[in-house]
């Protein structure tokens, strides 16, 4: 591979040195530059551009030409009027400025912005897509990754210009409410036009002159001409085996567009057993349906937190085997001008089957050494059927006028047997082994209705009135089949249940009930063409009922109730929080300043175990923004924020709660908030005239106040309640990110992510039953550095290495892993695709240590560009790699994990393209 890349440079570098360059500068009439002005070299022989620019912050611009030839240069500049020239060149480099003269025309205009590569418009960044192509592309995905200033993560999200993408649109209309996963796994590359950047992007025009939106971004793809007003997409049918067994792998995938200017379908399906997960458990918790935080400049976070049973979310490479049916359709209507319906459906059944080998060494608590060990072999069986359903509706009759309606429902029923053989060494190096069964059995339903008023009254006076409902009911059902009895310490047997059993068989029901509204009315006052006073009377209200009981199966069959108050809740909680905010801000210079302040009054009761618990007071939230825009596209934002954080039922019910088999924790009624101080830098930085783009961001949280654990260890088995601690938790972390382009044809990029996290939590001694606090700290660190090419008629080739250190109280976990992708496209008809990663895994004394790779390859043939027929095969995990690993913190343990992932497959497929 070596060597494939030393000659990939050597040809690049022979075709650059046959190349005159032409450099200047563009002006306007004062001699002014103009930064991020269009400049294209036409041939004139073969009417093809051969080389394009965006001027810097100097107005300088350097095209790469071919000798002894005429071309047409031109210009194109918003607000100017568009220019050409002609220049032929010889062999030597060639310097030239160029004066523009003021008052554009826009359609020309738009006829540059659709011959560049890459263009600007204002906040819009415009990518040619045809431009980046080489012909291996078959989704968004590879498209976008071509892109310079674009990169796509490997759940699917997108960055640009180190910000991520919020919301994906098609033709102006939002993909499955903006889901950029969807989209970029889904969208066929050859309907792709334009990639249109939309920065300080705010879905509502109405605030988007009041509000900061530097850090957000959207996306639009623009179709080609015959995609509209026709249905497009394909449909690929697959069949395959493993090594050595029958041909018994499939996968069905047919996907249909359709756009138009009054309406738009996207139906998604997909049906395999060789581990694609179009949604895998993670998007679905995490899927907003494009609902917002409304509430995040009230000074208050009080999150209702999700009882999900820690059922097992694991990707599609940390499972043995996989069995998916997915299927979705997003829709686009407007009845009238001023009148859009939008909306989701997405329904996904997986049957998954894992096995994990994994070792948790528990902390001792006067040192940070290991006081006791737990092996664990485990086989998880996993059932999973998820529905999301959203309906959406924009009235816009004018430009001072908006109503939105969302309803989000989010419907869920998921089951997991677990079978595991445990080794558990104790201080005193005994060893004890014994194997334990669990149920974990749950089906929540979530409800999600947002309503909001956007109404400007006058030219200085906007208001904006927004609520917000949530209903959540759960319903977690638990059970653990072990050989030993695990909850007999501080004090003998405190859950009370039958130990004389050959086998104790503990069961947990769980009940709880949230509804949870947002209210909040903004008024804005223009109190001069640069400066705003913004007033927020705001409300957050919270009902919860928490209710659980346990119960013992006898090993003759029958349940022994135990039904203690210490064992079973029946728990109110109410939550209130009314507000007033006040922000001003203003732009002098090259600066912007938000600073603000919010008034609190809360009010929180607790009803359980027969009397309430009610706590009333008052609390001054101050928080600023701060923005310095030091060039049109480099800035530099501080952020600052005083923050109230309340925890929910969850950590107040003071019965037992069974969590795992080896953990039981009660709740504190009494728990008070935390009190969060933030501080976040972030500078950015972006050059169009070498795709340039430099961000990096640091941040720091100090928590007063925290809601923390107080644990008792007998060997591994863990009780534990929440407490408030005295002492400050505080975590520091930086990312950093550098990439550009060189000439046309290169694309490098560093990425560095540090994070160091400081914890406190009490700890029982085993053997005094004394309380001692245990503070821990941690230290994680990625270095990740890319570098890529894009060449039109050769192979193109992408290399990585990325190096990752975690770094814990009683050891050290470092991964090297290096990375190559190959494609090349090559007699018009054929596409390789090859990727590999190498893994090496080890920790301080290399007591734990593993090498493996994956290796992957495609060979696809399509006639032609427009042929409707594609034949593919491909192969995963060429190398059959058997196992990876894993490792993680949870501030009294450290825990490596080992998966079994699925073996090599080999796949035939066919696809066809409307």
């Amino acid at each position: 591979m070596k060597y494939l890349t030393a000659l990939l440079f050597l040809i690049s570098a022979n075709t650059f040195a046959q190349t005159v360059k032409l450099e200047g500068t563009v002006q306007d009439n004062a001699k002014n530059p103009l930064e991020m002005a269009n400049v294209m070299a036409v041939n004139q022989a073969t009417k093809a551009m051969d080389a394009y620019a965006i001027t810097n912050d100097k107005g300088k611009f350097v095209l790469n030409l071919k000798p002894n030839t005429t071309y047409t240069i031109k210009l194109s500049y918003l607000g100017m009027q568009n220019k050409e020239i002609t220049i032929t060149t010889q062999t030597q480099n060639i310097t030239q400025n160029i004066t523009m003269e003021s008052g554009g025309i826009e359609l020309d205009g738009v006829e540059i912005v659709r011959e560049m590569p890459v263009s600007i418009k204002g906040d819009t960044i415009v990518y040619n897509a045809d431009s980046f192509k080489s012909g291996t592309e078959r989704k968004l995905e590879d498209v976008l990754k071509k892109l310079p200033g674009v990169e796509v993560n490997a759940d699917g999200e997108v960055e640009v210009e180190g910000k991520k993408v919020s919301k994906l649109m098609v033709e102006g209309k939002d993909f499955f409410d903006g889901d950029t996963k969807l989209g970029v796994k889904n969208i066929p590359a050859d309907a792709i036009d334009k990639v249109q950047v939309l920065r300080n992007y705010n879905e509502n025009s109405i605030l988007k002159g009041v509000e900061n939106n530097q850090d957000n971004v959207a996306m639009n793809i623009k179709l080609k001409s015959g995609k509209k007003n026709f249905w497009f997409g394909d449909m690929t049918a697959a069949g395959g085996f493993q090594p050595e067994t029958k041909f018994d792998r499939y996968n069905i995938n047919p996907k249909l567009f359709y756009y138009s200017p009054k309406y738009s379908v996207n139906i998604i399906t997909n049906f395999n057993n060789i581990g694609e997960l179009p949604l895998t458990i993670q998007d679905y918790f995490k899927f907003t349906g494009g609902f917002r935080n409304m509430m995040s400049k009230g000074g208050s976070s009080f999150n209702v937190t999700s009882n999900d049973l820690g059922i097992s979310l694991l990707r599609n490479n940390r499972a043995k085997e996989i069995e998916t049916d997915f299927g979705a359709t997003n829709f686009s209507y407007n009845p009238t001008k001023s009148w859009t319906l939008s909306g989701f459906a997405i329904l996904s059944s997986s049957i998954t089957d894992l096995e994990t080998v994994s070792t948790t060494n528990f902390l001792d608590p006067t040192s940070t050494e290991v006081a006791s060990t737990e092996n664990r072999q485990e086989i998880a069986h996993q059932k999973s059927n998820l529905g999301l359903f959203k309906l959406s509706s924009t009235y816009k009759p004018n430009t001072n006028f908006q109503f939105d309606y969302d309803i989000l429902a989010k419907f869920s029923k998921q089951d997991e047997d677990n079978a595991l053989l445990r080794e558990t060494i104790d201080e005193s190096n005994t060893s004890t082994t014994e194997d334990i069964l669990t149920v974990k059995k749950q089906d929540p339903v979530t409800i999600n209705q947002n309503l909001s008023f956007y109404y400007t009254a006058a030219e200085k006076h906007v208001f904006a009135f927004e609520t917000q409902h949530l209903y959540q009911d759960e319903n977690p059902f638990y059970n653990a089949n072990l050989a030993s009895d695990p909850f007999t310490s501080p004090s003998n047997n405190i859950l009370g249940y039958d130990s004389n059993q050959v086998r104790t068989d503990l069961n947990q029901e769980r009940f709880v009930k949230t509804n949870k509204l947002d209210s909040k009315l903004d008024y804005y006052y223009m109190l001069t063409p640069k400066s705003n006073l913004n007033v927020t009377l705001g409300n957050t209200y919270s009902a919860q009922n928490f209710n659980s009981s346990m119960y013992q199966i006898l090993d003759n069959g029958n349940v022994n109730n135990l039904d203690n108050t210490t064992n079973t809740n029946d728990v109110s909680y109410r939550f209130n929080d009314a507000f007033l905010g006040f922000h001003y801000k203003v732009l002098t210079g090259k600066f912007t300043f938000t600073p603000g302040v919010s008034f609190h009054t809360y009010a929180l009761n607790n009803e359980q175990l027969g009397t309430s618990f009610k706590q009333n007071f008052t609390r001054i939230l101050p928080d600023l923004t701060a923005i310095y825009q030091i060039k049109k596209a480099e800035t530099l934002t501080y952020n600052f924020a005083f923050t109230n954080n309340f925890t929910d039922i969850n950590r107040l019910a003071e019965g037992f709660v069974l969590n795992n088999y080896n953990s039981l924790s009660s709740g504190n009624r009494t728990l008070e908030n935390a009190i969060q101080q933030s501080h976040s830098l972030r500078y950015f930085k972006y050059n169009m005239f070498n795709f340039e783009n430099i961000s990096a961001a640091a941040s720091y949280n100090r928590t007063v106040d925290a809601i923390k654990t107080r644990a008792f260890f007998n060997n591994v088995n863990q009780v534990s309640s929440p407490f408030n601690s005295e002492f400050a938790d505080e975590t520091l972390s930086f990312f950093g990110s550098y990439g550009r382009s060189f000439f046309k044809y290169y694309k490098a990029s560093l990425n560095v992510n540090v994070n160091w996290s400081k914890f406190n939590n009490i700890q029982i001694d085993r053997n005094t039953l004394q309380d001692v606090l245990v503070t821990n700290e941690s230290f994680t660190q990625n270095y990740t550095l890319r570098a890529s090419t894009n060449f039109k008629n050769l192979p193109n080739i992408e290399l990585g290495y990325s190096y990752t250190v975690n770094d814990y109280p009683n050891d050290t976990f470092f991964t090297d892993r290096p990375t190559v992708k190959l494609d090349y496209f090559f007699l018009k008809s054929f596409s390789f695709v090859s990727e590999y990663e190498f893994y090496h895994y080890y920790n301080n004394d290399k007591s734990v240590e593993n090498e493996y790779d994956f290796l992957s390859a495609s060979l696809i043939y399509q006639k032609t560009k427009d042929s409707k027929w594609e034949y593919k095969i491909s192969a995963t995990n060429l190398l059959n790699t058997t196992t990876l690993n894993d490792d993680n913190f949870s501030q009294f343990s450290t825990r490596t994990s080992q998966f079994r992932v699925q073996p090599r497959y080999v796949m035939l497929s066919l696809k066809y393209n409307l």
